[in-house]
């Protein structure tokens, strides 16, 4: 007994001494050390611009900017996004990645990223309530739900950088600390429509009730979706038709002229890939559009412009003829934008119209 618990300690004292070391070594070789910018380029680059100048995304690489985003607040935003905006969680990135990627886009600025205390404001927001109605609800939203639109020049004038964010959002709230929420509006941001409150007449108790207003707004705000996107929405909707397939494509066509939409095409679903005259004839898309609400859509989120016009496909399958599409209540959860929500639930509801129409 006594040589089988010597035999047991022995051996992990040398498995210790192992892993003191191999461990760090064998932890490098899993995680090489970071490259922010190509990171960046992975990540972040089709939405802020591969040189940080914007897109669908604000532009980083404003030097107002950069000189008051702190890497706490980038690292958060990163990390938390912003829930029903566009900026989605990036939840699967390591600290480390995080923090090599705020280093690569403080590398478009010559200024040390600013470090705030985090002695929170002090101030009344009852009258931060009355400044803000006069001074930020016209761009930053009567309730601080953000500017209409998605920030690109499709839909924003084109004559501003960006559209005024979202303020009531709890991945802002969590990122932006009272301190650096304090000297943007002290500060204001250059070429863009954030103007120094200080230029405009109000002082510094002023800017301390605005920053507790917008404090207050963690009391109301939401937190974002808390189910995974396959228990929200299922990825197609499938109907089977009593009428024949040839029947079924015209019914379709009806029902989307009478659902006020345009007959854009119709084509079978290998055409192009097959040689002509040698398409299945039992499989047929038919595209429709309300130009009307394409506008709203693209206006909202020009990434959907990814899945229109609208599309219905027409298969018979084993004898029986089925008519499906995509679920557009499914596409706005990966758009993480909460105006294209009401837009995906009428669609949703006129999608639901247009195949009970062509099936029954």
């Amino acid at each position: 007994m006594k040589s089988t618990m010597f035999d047991l300690v022995k051996n992990c004292f040398i498995l210790t001494i192992c892993l003191l070391c191999f461990g760090s070594r064998f932890a490098l070789a899993t995680y090489p050390e970071p490259d922010g910018k190509k990171l960046y380029d992975l990540h972040c680059s089709a939405c802020h611009g591969e040189n940080g100048r914007g897109g669908v995304g604000v532009p980083l690489a404003l030097p107002d900017f950069l000189n008051t985003a702190s890497d706490q607040y980038l690292q958060k935003t990163i990390r938390l996004g912003r829930p029903g905006r566009i900026m989605p969680a990036f939840t699967s990135l390591r600290n480390e990645q995080i923090s090599a990627i705020v280093q690569f886009i403080h590398t478009w600025s010559d200024t040390t990223p600013t470090q705030y205390p985090e002695t929170p404001v002090q101030g009344d927001r009852h009258k931060g309530a009355q400044l803000y109605s006069k001074h930020c609800a016209a761009c930053h939203g009567n309730n601080g739900e953000g500017g209409h639109g998605t920030g690109v020049t499709y839909s924003r004038p084109r004559d501003l950088p960006i559209i005024a964010p979202a303020l009531r959002n709890a991945g802002f709230l969590a990122a932006a600390s009272d301190q650096m929420i304090k000297a943007t509006l002290i500060k204001g941001r250059k070429n863009t429509p954030m103007p120094s409150f200080l230029k405009q007449g109000l002082v510094e108790k002023d800017i301390n009730d605005l920053v507790s207003y917008i404090r207050s707004f963690e009391k109301t705000v939401q937190q974002g979706r808390d189910k995974p996107v396959e228990q929200q929405a299922k990825p197609t909707l499938v109907y089977e038709s009593s009428y024949s397939f040839e029947e079924t494509v015209e019914n379709l066509k009806g029902a989307a002229i009478g659902a006020n939409f345009r007959i854009i095409r119709e084509q079978y679903f290998n055409e192009g890939l097959a040689e002509p005259g040698k398409e299945d004839k039992q499989k047929k898309i038919v595209y429709f559009c309300n130009f009307n609400t394409l506008n709203q859509a693209l206006a909202i989120d020009s990434r959907v412009g990814l899945f229109l016009p609208c599309r219905i496909t027409v298969v018979k399958h084993k004898g029986k003829v089925l008519v499906m599409s995509i679920n557009p209540k499914l596409l706005s959860n990966f758009f993480n934008n909460s105006e294209l929500d009401r837009l995906c639930q009428q669609m949703y509801e006129t999608y639901l119209a247009i195949l009970e129409e062509t099936t029954l």
